[in-house]
């Protein structure tokens, strides 16, 4: 597996496909090329402190170190998202619900599948 590291590719993944878990989210987004795994690991500022944020990124880490390579569908890339439950919940429940997470189907967001307005966005036009 290798990591994720341009922002371009996390901007990329972030429209893709989405699996929320109490501790984090899991967002993919199928490539077409052979190449290996990627992922790649963010936790935002409202999750807290620098230390809490670094705390919840090794946990999220080592969480993918302990889980199968087998498990994880192919020619993905991956990027989990922090949140603060992470640093409170059991390591243990956090990597089934990484198994589970990884054979899941995925909700599409609305980015991914083209937003349409809402009936408040349809009325708000004035009559000519």
């Amino acid at each position: 597996m290798d990591r994720l590291r341009q922002r371009a590719d996390f901007l990329a993944v972030a429209n893709g496909a989405r699996v929320n878990s109490p501790a984090f989210v899991l967002q993919s987004r199928p490539r077409d090329d052979g190449g290996p795994i990627r992922i790649g690991f963010t936790v935002t500022k409202k999750n807290g402190n620098a230390p809490e944020r670094n705390r919840i990124r090794r946990r999220l880490r080592e969480l993918v170190k302990r889980l199968d390579p087998v498990s994880i569908p192919p020619h993905h890339d991956y990027v989990l998202v922090g949140r603060k439950d992470a640093l409170s919940r059991p390591f243990a429940t956090m990597l089934d619900d990484l198994r589970i997470a990884f054979t899941k189907p995925a909700r599409h967001t609305a980015k991914a599948r083209g937003h349409r307005p809402g009936p408040a966005a349809a009325t708000s036009r004035k009559p000519d």
